[in-house]
């Protein structure tokens, strides 16, 4: 990897790595759908003007229908579920749940027909992953907490789907124009709950503040730094960055908001980082097996 490449990574890894941090101080003082509507707005109003300057939404002529699929499927619900469920539980734990998407990827990259090779190594993977998720829930979740968990579940369903579905359907169209919009459906979409959920008592600063960088850093920001390092290292390589954003979100949960780090964390971190590179990774090809 070329050193551009690897300072796109480090950045990249490090602001997607924040969310779970600004969510949380976010919604300490803001309802859930202030703080993903101003996620969405923020980001769309940095974004869209850039895909129209580049002529680009009318690459999307005949596939809106997906586009807008994609919106749901990635944003709607999964944006709200993952917010809400920080309103609950700690943002390390939360990180460490979104690290399944890759588990579950796999598998609906199976179901749809994506990938039919189930290697042994694959499925050493999904259990290692799992009995990491599981630990987690056993060891850090209480009863009253297992609905955050269920919201956790839906946004890691949808984070997975969401790639899917750009794969299946959107594969010809540039992914700038499909956030761009996906982003600003949204805004619509949460701007009524926003304002009925709008605050009547003063705010702190640190509170906008978390949802601006959400929005500009996280999101848009984050997204021009994910296209620029496909161009740089490809798309196999970029997608190691789920490896590191979960180990970012632990570090800065403990040392800036001081959540403890748990028996929980010690042992289903490491459990479902490795379950998921062993689930994701290629198998070898043998010498008498034709290339795909």
């Amino acid at each position: 990897m070329s050193r551009r490449g690897w300072i796109l990574f480090a950045s990249l890894g490090i602001i997607w790595g924040l969310p779970y941090l600004l969510i949380k101080v976010g919604v300490t003082s803001l309802s859930t759908p202030m703080v993903v509507f101003g996620r969405l707005a923020v980001g769309a109003a940095i974004l869209l003007p850039i895909a129209i300057a580049r002529g680009q939404l009318r690459l999307l002529q005949g596939h809106w229908r997906w586009v807008a699929a994609f919106a749901i499927v990635e944003m709607t619900f999964t944006w709200w579920a993952l917010t809400w469920a920080e309103e609950r539980i700690t943002s390390s734990l939360a990180g460490l749940f979104i690290a399944t998407v890759p588990l579950v990827t796999a598998l609906m990259a199976r179901q749809f027909g994506m990938d039919d090779r189930l290697t042994g190594s694959r499925l050493l993977g999904l259990g290692v992953g799992f009995v990491g998720v599981g630990a987690l829930v056993g060891l850090d979740v209480s009863g009253g907490d297992l609905l955050s968990v269920a919201a956790l579940i839906v946004t890691v369903v949808g984070y997975s789907l969401g790639p899917i579905i750009v794969d299946r359907r959107l594969q010809s169209v540039p992914s700038l124009p499909v956030i761009a919009v996906s982003l600003s459906i949204n805004a619509v979409i949460y701007a009524p709950f926003a304002w009925l959920t709008r605050p009547t008592a003063p705010v702190p600063a640190q509170a906008w503040w978390s949802v601006v960088l959400l929005g500009a850093l996280c999101t848009a920001g984050a997204f021009l730094i994910f296209f620029a390092l496909i161009a740089e290292v490809g798309p196999s390589r970029t997608t190691l960055i789920t490896y590191v954003n979960p180990a970012v979100a632990v570090l800065l949960g403990i040392l800036v908001l001081g959540e403890p780090f748990t028996l929980g964390i010690a042992i289903g971190f490491p459990l479902v980082l490795l379950g998921s590179w062993l689930a994701t990774r290629r198998a070898p090809l043998v010498e008498s097996e034709p290339h795909a």
